[in-house]
Formats: structure tokens, sequence, C-alpha cells
């Protein structure tokens, strides 16, 4: 008895436009989920390392205060003019504000209270009277300001 059999299939190599299509638009869905999370991660990180960098500068101010016969260092307004915290080597580098970024990120100005909206023209406010350090563009508890 003879056997009928059809022709042999051809191997397939490679992906149709279709299937490529649909792991495109699979990738597009993931990314516009994922895209925004790592966005607003970046954000509080920025927030966080900050947060950091004023309480070491805290920190800082009050062992200097304690070492140096209840006096605090002589800092003046300028970028990362710490004075004798730099000198005498209780930072190595100039804190630095993450959150208002930029080139005024390490720039100190005097004040006497902490910012009350955002600002990017400056990454510290000292007061030279209290010994008080805030970070630019935080409320009096430490919360960014929007």
């Amino acid at each position: 008895m003879n056997r009928i059999t059809s022709p042999p299939k051809k191997a397939r190599f490679g992906f149709t436009l279709v299937e490529i299509l649909v792991v495109v638009v699979i990738l597009g869905i993931l990314a516009a989920v994922v895209v925004p999370q790592y966005a607003s991660a970046t954000d509080d990180a920025k927030k966080q390392a900050t947060l950091d960098q004023l309480v070491k500068l805290r920190e800082a101010m009050g062992v200097y205060y304690a070492r140096s016969n209840a006096k605090f260092p002589a800092i003046t307004a300028g970028n990362g003019t710490w004075g004798e915290l730099m000198s005498q080597g209780y930072f190595l580098y100039p804190p630095s504000n993450l959150y208002v970024g930029g080139a005024n990120a390490n720039v100190i100005t005097i004040g006497n209270a902490p910012d009350t909206s955002k600002t990017v023209a400056y990454g510290w406010i000292f007061n030279p009277a209290t010994g008080d350090v805030w970070a630019a563009s935080f409320d009096k508890d430490d919360k960014p300001l929007p």
C-alpha cells in the first residue's frame, strides 16, 4: 500500500513580525509601570542623603561647641565655607544638599530660621547666634518642601 505523504516542513528560523510586536508591547507596558517607581526612588534617596548630611552637621556642631568652651565655629556665607569644621577635620569635604542639587548644593547662607518655600539658591542655612543648621528647602521639622 502506498502512503501519501505531505511535503516535508521547512525549518523555521527567526520570529514573525507579529511575535516581535507582541513582545515590544509587553515590554512597553512593563516599562510604563516600573519607570515611575524608580524616579521617585531617586528623589527619596536625595532627600535621605540630605537628612544624613544634616545629622552629621548638627553632630559636628555639637562636638565643636563642647570642645571649644561653648563657642560655635566662625562660619561665613559662601560655597562650602564651614570654617573650623573643615580645617579641624570634622569633614573632609563640605556637606552637600543633594535635594537642592546643582552648583549651589554646598552654598551656606546665614539666617535665623529654616526655609518656608523650596529654593535652589543655597544648600544650607546657619544661625551663628544659636549654632542651628538647617537644610535648604526643608521646613522646621526637617521635612522636604514641595
